[in-house]
């Protein structure tokens, strides 16, 4: 096992990463930005050190600061926890040339799942089903339009190193492929540091499913089940429950078994997730591969009863995997809500400010992983993630009416929140009932 692992991260991954490292008696080293200096992942590692100022690009995305970071105390390892460098090839690489393991997969995974359009065509070799769509990335308007023409709109124009939304289009016709394809391809250059795109069918109405997989060194693979992420706006998660309330165990076999297979062409190692979009028929589609721990692996933890951090972190050492497939169950039902410093009512806009008081909730069933207390300054430099609320019940039911009683007891006074919303959702017929689809919000947002 690991002499000292550095937590390459902030916010709640890193406590959570921090915690998980002190239940397996490891000490921990993080980083952080003079924005930070006061945050909970600097009180609770065992070392801090500052290694730039607010902006992520010169602290957080700072790979040689890092790394000395890692070489001046010691740590033999890194978890990157989720964005930033989390799927950072390059990043990898030189933890590896520098001798310090990545808690993650290997750099040659990152990078061909990395990449949308190549883990496209790594699926179609493997027979696991996609979504018709470009082989590679379109080079130019006129490839664009003639794919156009074969396949017929609506089409969805995406960044091939990228996701979260950005870089992301739909066109309804010819007139908007043309104008989207410049937009989109401007915006994946911005955010990702490429201008590919790639072009595929939209589906409509889509359920968003993901898979949780782990791959130990030897070739062992498995999943956990599935996440429903599908409450989203802007191509981005707010809601993810698990088990997803539509999957027959047959569907559920099916598809774990295409997310399993997906890792294992890869040459996937560690823990990593595979989305799918299922249609209205129940047919299901790759979509992409995340390289990193999730948002929303909690509700899975909640079912399975398996720590997925402590799983990585494992798996980099070189142990074998804990579990088989057969031992994997799902039992009862688990929902997270992602409670963000944003205003609802001004299309989630990002917030920042102080939090004046802060109260979680408890009681049975009940988890909330933040980085939270009160007189916390939230910065407008990063992520609007303020704290995770997951339930847990024997029922979607149960887990719903838990939900509620949680929402209403959270308490973060001093800037806006999703928590509103969040009190609106679970008291909504369509949510209740499980009939729900990607594009929910953005629908259910323009007919209020």
């Amino acid at each position: 096992m690991f002499k000292k692992i550095l937590v390459a991260n902030r916010g709640e991954i890193a406590l959570r990463v921090i915690r998980a490292c002190k239940e397996l008696d490891i000490p921990t080293v993080t980083v952080y930005s003079k924005a930070d200096e006061d945050s909970l992942h600097v009180k609770l590692a065992d070392e801090a050190i500052c290694i730039g100022p607010p902006q992520p690009s010169q602290s957080y995305l700072n790979i040689p600061s890092i790394i000395s970071a890692a070489q001046v105390t010691g740590a033999d390892a890194i978890h990157p926890g989720y964005g930033f460098l989390a799927e950072n090839t390059q990043f990898a690489e030189v933890c590896e040339s520098c001798g310090i393991v990545f808690i993650g997969p290997p750099p040659r995974a990152i990078e061909r799942m990395g990449n949308k359009a190549e883990a496209r065509r790594m699926m179609l070799e493997a027979d696991v089903p996609v979504v018709p769509g470009s082989e590679g990335a379109i080079r130019s308007e006129k490839e664009a339009l003639s794919f156009a023409r074969e396949i017929s709109y609506p089409l969805i124009i995406k960044a091939s190193a990228g996701g979260g939304g950005r870089g992301m289009r739909i066109a309804q016709n010819e007139r908007e492929l043309k104008k989207f394809l410049q937009t989109a391809s401007s915006e994946a250059e911005a955010a990702f540091g490429s201008s590919e795109v790639y072009i595929e069918k939209y589906v409509e109405e889509p359920r968003h499913i993901e898979f949780q997989i782990l791959a130990d060194k030897m070739g062992n693979v498995i999943h956990l089940g599935e996440r429903e992420c599908s409450i989203q706006r802007r191509y981005q998660k707010l809601i993810e429950e698990s088990p997803s309330s539509v999957l027959t165990d047959e569907l559920r076999e099916k598809m774990g078994k295409a997310a399993v297979e997906a890792a294992r062409v890869a040459g996937y190692t560690n823990a990593g997730t595979v989305e799918f979009l299922l249609d209205r028929q129940g047919d299901y589609y790759f979509m992409e591969m995340n390289t990193r721990i999730q948002v929303e692996h909690p509700v899975t933890e909640m079912v399975t009863g398996i720590d997925i951090v402590k799983e990585q972190i494992k798996l980099a050492a070189g142990e074998l995997l804990d579990h088989s497939q057969a031992d994997v169950r799902l039992d009862g039902h688990a929902i997270e809500f992602r409670v963000n410093a944003e205003d609802t009512t001004k299309d989630f806009m990002p917030v920042a400010g102080t939090v004046r008081l802060y109260n979680p909730p408890g009681g049975p069933g009940v988890r909330v992983d933040s980085h939270l207390y009160s007189g916390y300054v939230v910065s407008p430099h990063y992520d609007s993630l303020l704290a995770k609320l997951i339930v847990w019940g024997e029922t979607r039911d149960e887990a719903i009416n838990r939900a509620r009683r949680a929402l209403d007891e959270f308490i973060i006074v001093g800037l806006e929140t999703t928590i509103p919303f969040y009190l609106e959702m679970v008291n909504d017929a369509c949510f209740k009932k499980g009939e729900i689809h990607t594009d929910y919000i953005s629908k259910r947002t323009s007919n209020d």
